[in-house]
């Protein structure tokens, strides 16, 4: 039997229950609420289709239409179904890796600009892992950030501390 209205054949398919074929419905719209949340910047990155670059684009102006989204994403889960995933998958686990890379490197600026900021052998410590920081910018930066807390003004030092590091820190 064919469920005409929604074009599936789930029980055409081998050996496969229709609680099985849901479950891999539902993961097909996972996937796609996952491109859906992507920036523009990154679903470049990943290798679409024109069919299904479209229905991404369309998914965005949808944004603030609750029930046309969920049904868009359902139709985003069925296209999804005659593509190869392969690609898609790995694109994504690539772009994933990188956030978190990125995550990881932003945490370290900031704990170092902490630790630069209240204790003092700190600054030596930084100087002999990061040899190729300007010491005299980076005395005065903590300097100016110290007084900036005690006074407590807004943190413009604190800011252009953590900016003075992070190129340091991030080419690693």
């Amino acid at each position: 039997m064919t469920d005409f209205i929604n074009g599936d054949t789930w029980d055409e398919e081998e050996g496969k229950s229709k609680s099985q074929v849901k479950r891999e419905m539902h993961e097909l719209q996972k996937l796609g609420e996952e491109l859906i949340a992507l920036s523009a910047a990154s679903r470049a990155r990943v290798p679409l289709d024109d069919e299904l670059k479209d229905a991404l684009q369309l998914a965005d102006k949808l944004s603030n239409k609750r029930e046309a989204l969920r049904r868009h994403i359902q139709f985003i889960g069925r296209l999804m179904r005659s593509r190869d995933l392969e690609p898609i998958d790995q694109a994504l686990a690539l772009l994933r890796n990188t956030n978190q890379a990125a995550t990881r490197q932003f945490h370290k600026v900031e704990t170092w600009r902490d630790k630069l900021l209240a204790e003092n052998d700190a600054v030596t410590e930084f100087i002999a892992e990061y040899p190729e920081i300007d010491v005299q910018q980076l005395r005065q930066l903590i300097r100016n950030a110290k007084k900036e807390q005690e006074k407590q003004q807004p943190p413009k030092y604190y800011r252009e501390l953590f900016q003075l590091i992070k190129p340091q820190i991030v080419k690693d």
